[in-house]
């Protein structure tokens, strides 16, 4: 049993410390080892250590027992745990202040890949917002094969993106309000096997610890912490969505939000967002793509194109390969090239500008999206 391993679970379980404070004792004594060997007269001189607290950091006995229980769980589940200090612990979720000082996880994943998004929404979801989700993360998936999909595997957003990243072969990792002992809501377990094999699931909390509502809340802030972005996909006014979008935001990440119909109850945190300038309006994949100044690889703009072009019509294909061969084209060279009126070539170009197909720019000048 690793000694080490036994200090960093122990430090995590002292009641009252939380992982701000254990962060300093850690800074202070140089090491977390040392941190079990202070004298209650030099935990006093750290800032934020008062009586109650120091008493209860040297009656420390309770916490390295039961540390010492975990890591045999540990070792017969096969769950890997991470030390925020070690290398591999989520580089992006270290930086944000309240970061858990310990991690558990379930699976196989590299949580410091170059494309990390959280997705989340209200439980509740609609169907519109479930093939919402399902189609953004389709999108997602040909361009970006190596994103990460980051949820919470609750009810309705949650597992709709979970299930939507393992049928396109994307990574996801699900972070969780309780210990690996369990899984909470029950139904979801089919999923999880699922989820190891292509992700992990991953939690701060040990083997049998209370399952509680506020342990969800904390989740929550691992959801924001560890990803580029979060994009909410349908939300009340209040609820989960919104508290994990005002983290992103505290913690300086892009929060991103689908509008929806005014009036309506589950677009109403979206559309606040948007509105109060917590979010960025986006419609599709693109729209998060440029948010986020995520380039496209070029061999898999080759392949979209070769779809889109499966997909146009025959009106549509001539003026497709047009602008394709020329990379930008005003209406009337268009035109001439073509022999087609000017009328019912804007029509045309209309409709290929609304399905995604091409841009326009200032003068009339026509481009490839």
């Amino acid at each position: 049993m690793s000694e080490l391993l036994k200090y960093k679970i122990a430090i995590d379980l002292i009641p009252s410390v939380g992982a701000i404070n254990a962060k300093k004792l850690i800074a202070y004594a140089g090491s977390i080892e040392n941190v079990f060997k202070l004298k209650k007269s030099h935990l006093l001189k750290i800032p934020g250590i008062g009586e109650v607290l120091a008493n209860t950091i040297t009656n420390n006995i309770s916490a390295l027992k039961r540390a010492e229980e975990e890591i045999l769980f540990l070792e017969k589940f096969k769950i890997k745990p991470y030390f925020y200090l070690d290398k591999d612990y989520p580089e992006r979720l270290k930086n944000c202040i309240d970061s858990p000082i310990m991690l558990y996880s379930l699976g196989k994943i590299d949580f410091n890949t170059s494309k990390f998004i959280s997705i989340i929404g209200t439980r509740k979801a609609t169907e519109h917002g479930k093939q919402l989700c399902k189609n953004i993360i389709s999108e997602l998936a040909i361009s970006f094969p190596d994103l990460v999909i980051v949820s919470g595997l609750a009810y309705g957003i949650d597992i709709t993106a979970h299930k939507a990243a393992l049928e396109n072969n994307l990574k996801t990792i699900a972070v969780l309000g309780h210990g690996l002992d369990t899984l909470y809501p029950a139904s979801h377990k089919k999923y999880a096997t699922s989820i190891i094999k292509q992700g992990a699931l991953l939690s701060e909390f040990i083997s049998n610890s209370k399952l509680d509502p506020s342990n969800f809340v904390k989740r929550n802030r691992i959801v924001a912490g560890m990803t580029d972005a979060t994009l909410v996909i349908e939300s009340d006014i209040k609820g989960g969505a919104l508290i994990t979008a005002e983290i992103a935001g505290s913690y300086d990440r892009d929060v991103l939000a689908i509008p929806g119909k005014v009036g309506d109850t589950y677009s109403r945190g979206t559309n606040f967002l948007i509105k109060s300038l917590r979010a960025s309006l986006v419609e599709n994949a693109d729209d998060i793509a440029n948010t986020l100044n995520w380039q496209k690889i070029e061999s898999v703009k080759i392949d979209q194109q070769k779809q889109l072009f499966i997909s146009l019509t025959q009106e549509e294909k001539p003026i497709f390969e047009l602008i394709k061969n020329t990379h930008n084209i005003n209406i009337d060279d268009l035109a001439f090239a073509l022999q087609m009126p000017i009328h019912k070539l804007s029509a045309i170009l209309l409709n290929m500008e609304f399905s995604g197909y091409i841009k326009c720019l200032p003068g009339k000048v026509y481009i490839l999206n």
